[in-house]
């Protein structure tokens, strides 16, 4: 019997279900891998707005991970929303501490109806203590704006700005251009010698909350699972296109990409 694949979410609370943990623990189980949680926030939100955030505090956010990892190995692991600097370092601690190396961090910025979900004074932290311990990062083109101070309006933008973030220390990067216009929405990876275009069709439904998280969970679970960085990058393009495909019409907002359907 094979040994039991694990990944960890490191992120915030949506009790929505659409984003953040909720959404990366379905994630994971739809994908057969056990999923694990460290909660860096508390939020108030629905599909349509967030009412409210509350920090947990650094260092229970470091009590959680001590608890978990000094009792069960992590294959692989994402981050989300951190709000703070003083999560973020203690993040960036804990990762090196019990050096976890497949890291998948998606630099959750905005929520979808425009929250701020990363302080701005956090940004720097972020850039100089946690990028530099990503395999893979996953921002959009307005995360990879706010970390590159680049407008990005083509491919050829996104490659630009993929090769900044490179050169701050991350492996790899995804830059994702699903809010971009066009036919089909394409993404750009950057593995440090090469780039590659991932092409999907666009499906333009609304239901689109949680997307980001969805496709970084998905990531998480291919490595978690052995596969290489280009093969859990793709297997995570489909998966969140199917996601959105099958995305569910809940709320008064953007309803949440469905990452539990069945593929058909």
């Amino acid at each position: 019997m094979s040994a039991v694949k694990t990944a960890l979410t490191i992120a915030g609370s949506d009790p929505s279900g659409g984003a953040g943990i909720q959404a990366d623990l379905k994630t994971f189980s739809r994908l057969r891998i056990y999923g694990m949680s460290v909660i860096t926030s508390l939020t108030a939100q629905n599909t349509y707005k967030v009412e409210g955030i509350m920090e947990i505090p650094p260092d229970f956010v470091g009590r959680q991970f001590d608890a978990l990892l000094t009792d069960i190995h992590v294959d692989a692991a994402k981050t989300g929303m951190l709000l703070t600097s003083g999560v973020i370092e203690v993040v960036a601690q804990k990762i090196r501490d019990y050096t976890i190396r497949n890291l998948v961090v998606d630099p959750v910025v905005t929520s979808t109806s425009g929250t701020a979900l990363l302080n701005r004074d956090a940004i720097t932290t972020f850039q100089r203590m946690l990028l530099p311990l990503a395999l893979v990062i996953t921002p959009n083109t307005d995360e990879a704006r706010v970390l590159t101070g680049k407008k990005i309006e083509n491919v050829e933008d996104m490659e630009e700005a993929a090769l900044r973030i490179y050169e701050m220390g991350a492996r790899s990067v995804l830059i994702k251009g699903g809010h971009l216009t066009g036919d089909d929405a394409i993404d750009v990876l950057f593995d440090g010698t090469d780039f590659s275009h991932l092409r999907r069709r666009r499906i333009d439904r609304g239901q689109t909350h949680g997307t980001g998280c969805v496709l970084s969970a998905a990531i998480t679970a291919g490595l978690a699972a052995g596969r290489s960085l280009a093969e859990a990058v793709n297997a995570g393009k489909d998966f969140v296109t199917a996601a959105i495909e099958h995305g569910l019409r809940l709320g008064k907002g953007a309803g949440p990409c469905d990452p539990l359907a069945l593929e058909e």
